[in-house]
């Protein structure tokens, strides 16, 4: 289909908060907000960093997500949008959208019973639950913070299933601007939180501003949106309703399938809480490594889900395989020329970004060690991410389950062995060994059932990314080494600079000498990504690192 639409027009179109999107604005308009997101997130970051430094209080702050998640991902997969976009993509196809909103809101009033009584009970284990998780933290102040904490942020399961069910409401009429709003909300609400409160109540602002954030971001957001289109709620309680039982059928193997991509953090928490501050400074190197992991990796993936769904539900299977593909090979060639720039620049990265307050230089050069570790990593973390949408288009949680639960099993050893031979850095190679074996696995199953061909990955033009961020990595790494211009901030940002100019300048230069398609690819406004001739008028658990 043609676009004829004017560029203002098509901008305008896309801000609009209930113009429908192609793949290929969906997917702009869900980077734009990952890139926006990503740069609050360090905002934030580097706020945590300068009022707490990397001490007790911030590995109490981190820890204190992980039972909410647990149950997050125990009781409603941690990807409640992922099944409900299925189900109703289900039901419009059939023309029964207010049975689809009444389904809907069934799961809605049903879950919300179970999980209050999960939180309830959360909060009762709070303190035998950090005792036991983090047994090793190293004072009883350090424990208590991340109880309380823990206890406030147990409201949030909630908040995220209710607005994973009106987002999808949204997602499945390609409607993305709600959720491109969502992680800037949340991440909002924590900054203001911090600003406004850190003086009053110290590290609990950071608590208090997370499920601000949530109430805001994930559910008022997304029920403004629903509601704007015609979703209403209806108190609906069955507990054998068919769509029940399908979304339960639909989530189970990702409840009980927990991955290395939502363990990871836990198991080197685990480990890490021996080391005071090890904790905190894995996700401080983290949630830089987030920024621009989350921008090319699961935007790309959030937006292409009801894509591969509508592909999969006409039976278009070559269609559906060479989509998936093109988008691959596109966050490989992407990934590998990012991998470049920010290993090459990471001391600099790290030191504008966190150095300062409470966060000495002693704490900036081990972040920015981790840092290097975590992005080896980047091209097996946004590729799985695009896999594994795949499988959930097609209907298929089962397989990746499978698939995630083993090599979850498998790296548990390598966590332990490469922790006790080599600290907290062991950890993070280990967690990037695991989540390369769960991309490569994906990828292969894929391969064999028959869904997405390896064989048709754009070898050549990988080939070509791969040369083009070495040379251009080493050019920026050499700027480095060349300017003599001390360590103040001010001369690590003048090296971010031209470092960063070096290699866009090597890369580009490179790519277009190779002839390579991806700078046209990247910078068109119509990709040759999947086109729907929709004219009518995909929500994660938020990052906390």
């Amino acid at each position: 289909m043609t676009d004829t639409t004017p560029s203002r027009g098509r901008i305008a179109a896309l801000l609009r908060p209930g113009g429908s999107s192609s793949a290929y604005s969906a997917s702009l308009l869900l980077m734009i907000s990952a890139l926006l997101s990503g740069v609050l997130g360090l905002v934030r970051s580097s706020l945590i960093a300068y009022f707490f430094g990397a001490g007790g209080s911030v590995d109490a702050y981190n820890a204190a997500f992980e039972l909410p998640e647990t149950i997050n991902y125990l009781l409603i997969g941690g990807v409640a949008s992922t099944t409900f976009i299925k189900l109703l993509t289900q039901y419009e196809a059939e023309g029964r959208q207010e049975e689809g909103d009444r389904a809907l809101s069934n799961i809605l009033n049903v879950m919300l019973t179970v999980l209050a009584v999960a939180a309830l009970l959360g909060m009762a284990i709070a303190p035998l639950y950090v005792k036991y998780k983090f047994h090793n933290f190293y004072s009883e102040e350090t424990a208590r913070q991340c109880v309380w904490m823990t206890r406030c942020l147990l409201f949030n399961p909630l908040l995220l299933l209710s607005g994973g069910v009106f987002g999808s409401r949204l997602m499945a009429k390609k409607i993305f601007f709600y959720q491109a709003l969502q992680p800037l909300v949340y991440n909002g609400g924590i900054i203001l939180g911090l600003v406004l409160l850190h003086a009053r109540f110290g590290i609990y602002s950071l608590a208090i501003g997370a499920v601000t954030g949530a109430v805001l971001g994930m559910f008022a957001l997304n029920l403004v949106g629903a509601r704007s289109i015609g979703m209403r709620w209806s108190p609906e309680y069955d507990w054998k309703h068919p769509a029940l039982r399908e979304w339960i059928r639909l989530s189970l193997p990702l409840m009980l399938g927990q991955s290395l991509v939502t363990l990871d953090p836990q198991i080197r928490s685990y480990f890490a809480s021996e080391v005071k501050g090890a904790v905190a400074l894995m996700s401080y190197s983290r949630q830089l490594f987030n920024s621009p992991m989350t921008v090319i990796g699961p935007a790309a993936g959030a937006a292409s889900l009801p894509f591969f769904a509508s592909l999969w539900a006409k039976a278009d299977v070559a269609a559906f395989s060479a989509a998936v593909n093109r988008s691959v090979s596109r966050l490989l060639s992407v990934s590998l020329l990012l991998t470049a720039l920010l290993i090459a620049l990471a001391y600099p990265i790290v030191d504008v970004a966190l150095r300062r307050g409470r966060f000495h230089a002693s704490d900036a050069s081990a972040a920015a060690q981790l840092f290097v570790l975590f992005c080896l990593s980047l091209i097996f973390w946004t590729s799985q991410n695009l896999y594994a949408r795949a499988f959930y288009g097609a209907g298929n949680t089962l397989t990746p389950m499978i698939s995630g639960t083993v090599v979850t099993v498998l790296s548990l050893p390598v966590y332990w062995l490469l922790f006790h031979t080599n600290g907290v850095r062991g950890l993070v190679i280990a967690s990037d060994l695991g989540i390369g074996a769960h991309m490569i696995s994906l990828a292969v199953l894929l391969h064999r059932k028959r869904m997405v061909s390896l064989t048709e990955l754009q070898w050549l033009e990988l080939g070509k990314a791969l040369l083009a961020s070495l040379a251009s990595g080493s050019a920026a790494a050499l700027v480095l080494h060349v300017l003599p211009l001390g360590t103040s901030h001010a001369a690590n940002f003048i090296r971010l600079v031209l470092g960063s100019a070096v290699w866009l300048g090597v890369a580009l230069g490179l790519l277009v000498a190779m002839k390579s398609s991806l700078p046209a690819a990247v910078l068109r406004r119509r990709s040759a990504n999947v086109q729907l001739p929709i004219r009518v008028n995909a929500t994660d658990a938020p990052d906390r690192n």
